[in-house]
């Protein structure tokens, strides 16, 4: 895909002798520009320029604190009182370095802010507009309709631990539902005979299974003579 912009660059931007004076033809330009979007009789139209300049604008930063110092870069940013500001337009340039700004010009801003804010989450989009003979706002759109996978649901592992208040935690049993009632009453009855807490019996009851389970208990089923 060919880039125009980087002829653009190419005559605003030389890594040695740009100075003040190249900006302001920059600014020149981008401001004939503008008065040209209002002789659209589309709103639309206005739209995609915006973003073309958005564009047009990301690169020139990027190319300019490419080439320039870091303090030629501060200055130039401080004078126009877009220091701080610059991050988003980098995020963009770099996102769609492979683009030029008439590309992508049926992107209206916001979209474009949002796939460079998230170029990691969003490559694969970025990779397929390369492949579009014309991007549009429709087709990136369905490109991020397709990205966005529904997640999986992993079913939550049962858990009988809560904390407690200072950080300690305990075991808490599920309410056991039987027709038959048969765990509870049984329950009920041992606590009743035995004074016994549900605690202790239960507790004493997981200790057996546990024997049981290890070997340490066997069932002996009596015989009938």
């Amino acid at each position: 895909m060919t880039t125009q912009m980087h002829s653009v660059i190419a005559a605003q931007v030389d890594s040695k002798t740009i100075s003040e004076s190249s900006f302001k033809q920059y600014e020149k330009e981008q401001a004939e520009m503008a008065a040209l979007s209002g002789d659209l009789n589309s709103s639309f139209g206005a739209l995609f320029h915006v973003t073309a300049t958005i564009l047009r604008h990301a690169f020139f930063l990027a190319e300019f604190k490419k080439t320039h110092s870091k303090r030629e870069y501060k200055k130039l940013l401080d004078e126009h009182g877009f220091l701080g500001e610059e991050k988003k337009y980098l995020k963009v340039a770099a996102a769609f370095q492979k683009f030029s700004p008439q590309d992508l010009a049926q992107i209206e801003p916001r979209t474009i802010y949002q796939l460079a804010e998230n170029s990691k989450k969003y490559q694969p989009v970025i990779d397929q507009l390369l492949d579009l003979a014309e991007v549009s706002q429709k087709a990136v759109r369905e490109l991020v309709r397709k990205q966005r996978q529904p997640r999986e649901i992993k079913p939550e592992k049962p858990s009988i631990w809560r904390r407690t208040k200072n950080g300690g935690r305990y075991c808490q049993i599920p309410p056991i539902h039987e027709e038959n009632e048969r765990t509870g009453t049984t329950l009920q009855k041992m606590m009743d005979t035995e004074g016994l807490s549900a605690q202790q019996i239960v507790a004493e009851a997981i200790a057996l299974r546990q024997a049981y389970k290890e070997g340490r208990l066997v069932l002996v089923q009596e015989t009938v003579n």
